[in-house]
């Protein structure tokens, strides 16, 4: 019988795939330092992503997180998620690399990240370029079904991910692809073929077999699967800490963790997610179609959106079917970030305007060229690479060179050469005026959690500008604060919101 790790996920892609980097820097600190105490072997704890995403809607500085969050968790190895090639966008290497220095920098040294096709050729210069900078790299290795997608082409890319010497080689299944069948038949082929390069396992829950993978995966050789903390779990992340703990120990295994230490954590993010209207993670039913199309959970969302725009959501089934279409034609890419959100767009386009092909995004003639890797140019059907490629907008692209300004370039272009570091990095992923508007907001309030002693909450809640009155009751006991029209704290009545505890 053997010890079973956890690599935690929750403040990464639980945030991310359910959540869609919703959660405040606030709301992870609360609980860092709980989540510290129960024994994960490591935590996915920083993504790029948030860049943008911080600055621009919760007006955060995503920087904070990286100092707080760090100062917080000191017994668990943190990660990076990404590594020196952007995702939907691309980005100068120069920013990437300061990004990735700057992390290094805050004590984080590990990181996992993805060729989105699998190419280890290409993936194996960056793996190097971050083992340069101090930055050790867990390699993707990612599941996918197709007619490609064979189990000479696993066994063939489980030697060739072993060869570029990684930290660790992750398995995937980013899609909720896997069935126990074909993690019985994979498997023992990945574990033959990557000779003593450790191995652990990532998969999403969006067709609810993922924790049957785990166990299947587990009884057959591997020992470090990746899960997360409830609500933050299941649905398309990763299966919940509390159910895998509880299998694993069912089957005679002993998991190195202390679930018990992350209750506590459950009933924080819990509070969050109904203080803040998130949704609450909860396994889903199986689904036969999502094989056919392979389209991931938060794209359906916003194909959802993009077709109620043109009062056209009756056709979301038709768009689905023609992904699968779009998919094949392209040599069947992986529906991973961000070759999943090309296929899609495209699919959304040959739907709403009721012709294949009559319009493309730039997406479509970049991928048909290579830009986005060799595969694409290589693997896309000819008639279909023609349609793309003879208008006149691709001729523009055939003659497009990444642009590789230096940092002291880019400088120069949002604001100058006294800009930090960091700000830098905030500037060119988010925009000047967006870092300007964040800054102007302040650091982030603190949480205020129910777990706190009642003193503090009342003092805090006395604090915030857009309350003029707060009231506890419970039955028998009554209490109003009120702050009146000079600013003053009293009992009494005042214009603005409310807040009833």
């Amino acid at each position: 019988m053997s010890d079973i790790h956890f690599i935690d996920t929750t403040l990464r892609d639980g945030n991310q795939s359910l959540w869609a980097l919703n959660m405040k820097t606030a709301a992870m600190v609360e609980a860092a330092e709980q989540m510290d105490q129960a024994g994960f072997e490591s935590m996915e704890f920083f993504v790029t992503n948030m860049f943008k995403k911080y600055v621009r809607e919760h007006k955060e500085d995503p920087w904070e997180w990286l100092r707080e969050g760090t100062k917080r968790l000191r017994k668990t190895e943190l990660r990076l998620h990404g590594g020196l090639k952007g995702g939907l966008e691309k980005k100068p290497a120069s920013i990437l690399k300061l990004i990735i220095e700057k992390v290094v920098d805050s004590g984080i040294t590990l990181t996992r990240t993805s060729n989105s096709w699998n190419d280890y050729e290409v993936f194996g210069e960056e793996v190097k370029g971050l083992r340069e900078l101090g930055m050790e790299t867990v390699v993707n290795l990612i599941y996918s079904v197709s007619p490609r997608h064979t189990d000479e082409y696993y066994a063939r890319k489980a030697r060739e991910a072993a060869a570029i010497k990684p930290y660790r080689i992750c398995f995937k299944d980013v899609g909720g692809l896997l069935t126990p069948e074909r993690t019985r038949s994979l498997v023992p082929l990945v574990l033959e073929n990557i000779g003593d390069t450790p191995v652990e396992f990532h998969a999403h829950c969006n067709n609810g077999l993922a924790p049957l993978n785990y166990l299947e995966a587990i009884e057959l050789g591997m020992t470090t699967i990746h899960t997360s903390v409830p609500p933050l779990a299941n649905a398309s992340a990763q299966p919940s800490i509390f159910n895998m703990v509880r299998n694993v120990r069912a089957v005679g295994h002993t998991p190195l963790v202390d679930d018990e230490v992350l209750r506590p954590v459950e009933q924080h993010f819990t509070y969050v997610a109904k203080r803040d209207g998130l949704p609450i993670g909860k396994p889903v039913e199986y689904n036969h179609g999502q094989y056919l199309h392979q389209v991931p959970g938060g794209m359906i969302s916003n194909f959802v959106h993009q077709l109620k725009l043109v009062g056209m959501e009756d056709k979301l089934p038709a768009a689905l079917e023609e992904a699968a279409r779009v998919r094949a034609e392209w040599g069947y890419p992986i529906m991973v970030t961000p070759l999943s959100q090309f296929v899609g767009t495209q699919a959304a386009f040959n739907v709403i305007l009721g012709e294949r092909y009559k319009e493309v995004a730039d997406q479509s003639i970049q991928y048909a060229l290579g830009i986005w890797g060799r595969e694409g140019a290589e693997l896309m059907d000819p008639d279909v690479k023609d349609k793309i490629l003879g208008r006149p907008r691709a001729k523009a692209w055939e003659e497009w060179e990444q642009p590789e300004p230096s940092l002291a370039e880019l400088r120069s272009q949002v604001g100058g050469p006294s800009i930090s570091d960091e700000e830098l990095v905030l500037r060119v992923y988010a925009g000047v005026d967006e870092v300007k508007t964040m800054m102007e907001a302040g650091r982030p309030r603190e949480y205020l959690s129910a777990r706190q002693p009642l003193v503090r909450l009342i003092n805090e809640l006395t604090r915030q500008k857009e309350y003029t009155q707060v009231y506890i009751r419970k039955p028998g006991f009554s209490l109003t604060l009120g702050r009146n029209a000079d600013g003053d704290g009293g009992n009494g009545n005042g214009a603005g919101e409310a807040a009833d505890l």
